[in-house]
């Protein structure tokens, strides 16, 4: 099996022979405005508290991070929704590596701003063996301080691909989270993240393992 990094390099070549210049221009620019927010400074890091989370998986139950760092610890893979071809890799390659995760104590969650709705999608597409849980409106993304307004510019380059997160989110505020993950300790601790404001770039696998 390709890594992850093999099938991202191979997905981007795909994707500029198919898209129209101006669109692969667009998200360009859209990444390097996104570049001088200082996202990547501000939001949470290494060795500080995660927020408490209750948040809803595919089965409308309602999970508690209390209730599960008092068995295991956490990875949260925060994702921008099953529309992005780059987090369905990823959400892939992470359920390759699911065995050796919950091996380690571990407990794995994906979370997007997406409808109940759109998460199933996401499982049923992804064939995800762990839970997909849906952060509404991105309330715990952003306090996290991972939550960006998508430019206006770049709305109608989305729905021209048949993207509109009016529906997929269920609201007009057409934020996303940067694609990050964080791993959680027992004690509540962020103890290794992964954040990156280019959405083609993921974080590698075999690295987060090592830190389970």
């Amino acid at each position: 099996m390709n890594t992850l990094a093999q099938q991202i390099h191979e997905l981007n070549h795909t994707l500029s022979s198919q898209l129209p210049k101006e669109v692969l221009q667009a998200f360009e620019k859209s990444i390097e405005e996104l570049k001088t927010s200082n996202l990547e400074e501000s939001c949470l890091k290494v060795g500080d508290i995660m927020p408490e989370f209750f948040l809803p998986n595919t089965f409308g139950q309602i999970l508690s991070s209390r209730e599960i760092l008092k068995k295991e610890k956490i990875i949260m893979a925060f994702y921008r929704g099953n529309w992005c071809p780059y987090c369905n890799l990823e959400l892939r390659s992470l359920q390759e590596k699911l065995s050796e995760i919950k091996g380690k104590n571990t407990f794995l969650a994906a979370v997007s701003p997406q409808t109940l709705h759109h998460s199933k999608t996401t499982v049923e597409k992804n064939n995800l063996g762990f839970d997909v849980l849906t952060d509404a409106g991105n309330t715990f993304a952003k306090k996290l301080g991972i939550v960006f307004q998508l430019p206006d510019f770049l709305l109608p380059y989305y729905r021209s691909l048949g993207i509109d997160l009016t529906d997929f989110n269920n609201n007009e505020e057409n934020t996303l989270p940067v694609p990050a993950v964080f791993v959680i300790d027992q004690e509540g601790y962020i103890i290794f993240r992964f954040l990156d404001v280019n959405y083609m770039n993921r974080l590698d696998i075999e690295e987060l393992i090592k830190v389970l």
